[in-house]
């Protein structure tokens, strides 16, 4: 479709939300993935300064996460233009994703539309190494590590000191006591970002509103994996979610389908299909950043060789630079 006929998709959205849109795409195409971070932010303060104030902002959101403490900078950000900020959900909008949601006073999702849990994956120099590759570490997750505590004492009903301060001397024997620490350290960071969050809204929640999402989030039922879908979010954890009528549905989709072909985020980045070029450099967009105001696309720009003396098909692939372009995508692009 191209960014001149997404604008047109952008400015019909905007005409039926009675809004100014902003679309905020982190890829997860397999390896050239991007993610929510802080490198975005003074990318959207340029779409949004060309004015001092908006009557509602709406933030058109795809992403499978990042960051933690990015969305609460974006939230407050938006808010700094706007009193009435929604952020639309035609798919995914998992982890950070999620967190940006809660500062959102209207969350507008698709039939498609998914939130996740907000429970971190952290990664330090104290997490176990990863035995496949051993200049890696495992990511430990906040909510694995809770979970093994509830199942010890509620399930396995180990309750007397002794028997936990064993539990937990095993658990420490095997990811390092820091690790732990900074789990907790995130654990504790997560809840208090989510509520916070809550407290950004015009119409605000009770105290006991916002514990119990916060609580349903971050603790109540979910693997890291589980996908929560509209009527779940709105019925049993009690987010503000709006269903779009069936045409700003069929927009809001269509836009996502165009980023999803633009991005080819179901067919991974292929070395192969670079080096058999002339040339061997490529740029490959990872993200896009749009409103009627412009485009920014996040670029990978690197270059392919092809490892000689292994076997056939084995690549070194050099990342040049990363970053976010204010222009189309050029070169090699794959």
């Amino acid at each position: 479709m191209g960014f001149s006929r997404r604008l047109n998709l952008l400015n019909r959205i905007a005409t039926r939300r009675n809004s100014t849109v902003i679309t905020y795409i982190t890829g997860d195409r397999e390896n050239v993935s991007t993610r929510i971070a802080p490198d975005a932010l003074p990318v959207i303060y340029r779409h949004l300064r060309r004015r001092s104030s908006y009557e509602r902002v709406d933030l058109f959101l795809y992403t499978r996460g990042g960051d933690v403490l990015t969305p609460w900078r974006l939230v407050h950000l938006i808010r700094e233009f706007t009193t009435h900020f929604s952020v639309l959900v035609p798919y995914r909008a998992y982890s950070a994703g999620t967190l940006v949601c809660l500062g959102a006073d209207e969350i507008v999702m698709g039939r498609m539309g998914e939130l996740g849990p907000i429970d971190p994956s952290v990664v330090n120099a104290f997490n176990p190494q990863d035995p496949i590759n051993p200049g890696a570490r495992v990511p430990v997750n906040v909510e694995d590590v809770y979970s093994y505590l509830t199942l010890v004492r509620d399930e396995a009903g180990l309750r007397s000191e002794s028997e936990l301060a064993r539990a937990f001397m095993l658990l420490a024997s095997r990811i390092h006591p820091l690790a732990l620490g900074n789990v907790h350290r995130n654990h504790l960071l997560v809840r208090s970002l989510a509520r916070r969050l809550l407290l950004t809204h015009r119409k605000t929640f009770s105290p006991d509103k916002i514990q119990a999402i916060v609580d349903s989030l971050t603790e109540k039922l979910y693997a890291h994996n589980h996908m929560i879908p509209r009527q779940e979010a709105a019925q049993e954890i009690g987010m503000p979610i709006v269903y779009p009528d069936e045409q700003l549905e069929e927009d809001l989709w269509t836009l996502y389908e165009d980023y999803d072909q633009s991005l080819k985020l179901g067919t991974p980045f292929n070395p192969d299909e670079v080096v058999t070029q002339l040339c061997p450099t490529f740029e490959v967009p990872g993200g896009y950043i749009e409103s009627v105001n412009g485009q920014h696309v996040f670029v990978f720009h690197g270059e392919v060789e092809r490892n000689e003396f292994g076997e056939k098909g084995q690549f070194n692939v050099n990342i040049l630079s990363q970053g976010w372009r204010s222009q189309n995508v050029k070169g090699c692009i794959q």
